[in-house]
């Protein structure tokens, strides 16, 4: 099925616009950063929308929801968080996408090249803007250890939803596949 631009841009604004209230709701119950709940929707963008347009809503995601909500914070969370959610749409379109791999290795693909990219990216911060992290090393592991209940839900609701999308005729049927 091929979609035209009005159809990418629309889904990616839903895409989005979740992405901005859903980790609203985590948070108002003190959840954010372990269940990751920006995560879910770019990472679902990434393996539904066209290239540019799943960047995009990797990238625009954090930017926007710290400029309208505060979170993630401008300095120095959102920076990274922007790199982060970039790396899991790009990677989640070219591993699901483009070489169609099974729905789980492409989402432990994406787990790995956003936290290898924020890690770069808080090298970056502390190395060049003084930012107050421990280092890029001691971040991604705590980065995992800590978001782990929230990339078990990925794993658990993420191909799921990219099936039911499948079965209702909004994605093309040969992007990923979620059996063994």
């Amino acid at each position: 099925m091929k979609r035209n631009y009005i159809q990418e841009m629309v889904l990616a604004s839903m895409f989005i616009a979740i992405g901005i209230a859903l980790p609203m709701i985590f948070h108002s119950f003190g959840l954010g950063s372990t269940f990751l709940p920006m995560h879910i929707p770019v990472l679902i963008a990434a393996f539904t929308l066209g290239f540019p347009y799943a960047v995009a809503v990797g990238m625009l995601t954090p930017l926007l929801s710290s400029l309208i909500t505060g979170m993630p914070p401008l300095f120095p969370v959102m920076p990274y968080m922007i790199f982060e959610l970039g790396a899991y749409a790009a990677m989640g379109y070219y591993l699901g996408q483009k070489l169609k791999l099974n729905m789980y290795l492409a989402l432990i693909g994406c787990m790995i090249t956003g936290r290898l990219v924020a890690g770069a990216a808080v090298w970056v911060l502390v190395l060049f803007f003084g930012a107050k992290f421990q280092g890029p090393v001691v971040f991604i592991i705590s980065a995992v250890t800590t978001g782990l209940p929230g990339i078990i839900i990925q794993l658990l609701f993420i191909p799921p939803v990219i099936l039911l999308l499948k079965k209702a005729n909004v994605i093309k049927s040969e992007v990923c596949h979620v059996e063994k």
